[in-house]
């Protein structure tokens, strides 16, 4: 609702600019919804002069299908933001209705922190695009951890600009929540055009989901996600890094060998042949696979003995994604 491409716009590192095409609302009609959205502004929880946009406005959905709009309450001067099932809006507040009344500040971290996560994971923006082009398809891996980077720093109307753009909806079930992304919507978010390939995914979307526990008090409710903050920053597995520069180092040393035989390699190495071949193919390993365990961002069943056991790993990088359960 706030993309300038249907007025006959388009908009270049946040400046739009007249375009060639037709539009196809008039200024009128864009105006009065703008005006409509700023309604859903609020100030939240975080003090009298911190002005936030409602960000999930017209995307969060309960569990019983029914949308969920941004509202308010003030307690001694301070201004607390929710969003609430329609039920709860619109029955009487005397009736018993069925719904959510979710902290805005709660589902909202969750939602971006997810968001974030995926958008700073080069396998997954690859496996959600899978574009034509080698070098856009690089480009949209680079610009998606650089909107992550800069996220803190982006006024809250783009944060929204971004978010409506690339989630269709959020459903809030009774131990998840569900985020519908149109992954095909990201290059043009990021200014990179490029065709997908012929055998990308072409259903629309892609979910992300949030495992967690609700715990209602009265008509609110309360999520956690369980354990530490899974979008916070990882903590990288020791043995994973180090069995890495073993494999580059095994395989610098076949590099050099000029023709010697893997075993005399291995015993070289104080290592058996089978164990020498299994690392030097580790050496190999897709390029954001490796990023991935640097940053401690693998999955978390991904561990040194598992690597280990895939005796036989694919060269090809989207096998060995497959193999890992990186996709």
């Amino acid at each position: 609702m706030q993309n300038r491409t249907y007025l006959g716009e388009i908009v270049h590192k946040g400046q739009s600019h007249p375009g060639e095409h037709t539009p196809i609302i008039d200024q009128p009609l864009w105006d009065a919804v703008q005006a409509q959205l700023a309604e859903n502004t609020a100030d939240c929880n975080s003090g009298p002069r911190t002005r936030q946009p409602s960000l999930l406005t017209g995307m969060l959905f309960d569990r019983d299908g029914n949308r969920m709009t941004a509202s308010h309450a003030v307690k001694k001067g301070t201004r607390y933001c929710y969003y609430l099932s329609r039920p709860l809006i619109t029955k009487d507040q005397g009736e018993s209705s069925t719904g959510l009344r979710i902290p805005a500040g709660e589902i909202e971290r969750l939602v971006t922190s997810r968001v974030r996560q995926w958008l700073r994971d080069p396998g997954s923006i690859y496996q959600a695009t899978r574009l034509s082009d080698a070098s856009a398809q690089r480009r949209l891996v680079v610009r998606a951890a650089e909107i992550d980077k800069s996220w803190p720093e982006l006024p809250g109307a783009r944060q929204r600009a971004f978010l409506t753009t690339l989630i269709e909806r959020i459903d809030v079930m009774a131990n998840q929540v569900d985020i519908h992304l149109r992954p095909s919507q990201l290059g043009a978010l990021l200014d990179i055009a490029s065709k997908p390939l012929p055998n990308a995914n072409d259903d629309g979307t892609q979910i992300l989901s949030i495992p967690l526990r609700v715990h209602r008090s009265g008509r609110e409710i309360k999520m956690r996600v369980d354990g530490t903050d899974p979008f916070a920053a990882a903590k990288p597995d020791e043995r994973l890094i180090k069995l890495l520069i073993r494999a580059r180092r095994f395989n610098a040393t076949l590099i050099d060998s000029d023709g010697v035989p893997f075993a005399a390699l291995a015993q070289r190495q104080g290592v058996s042949p089978s164990y020498f071949t299994r690392l030097v193919r580790l050496s190999y390993l897709a390029p954001d696979i490796t990023q991935a365990i640097l940053d401690g961002r693998q999955p978390p069943d991904l561990t040194a003995d598992k690597l280990l056991t895939h005796s036989r790993l694919p060269l090809a990088w989207h096998d060995q994604r497959t193999v890992l359960g990186l996709v």
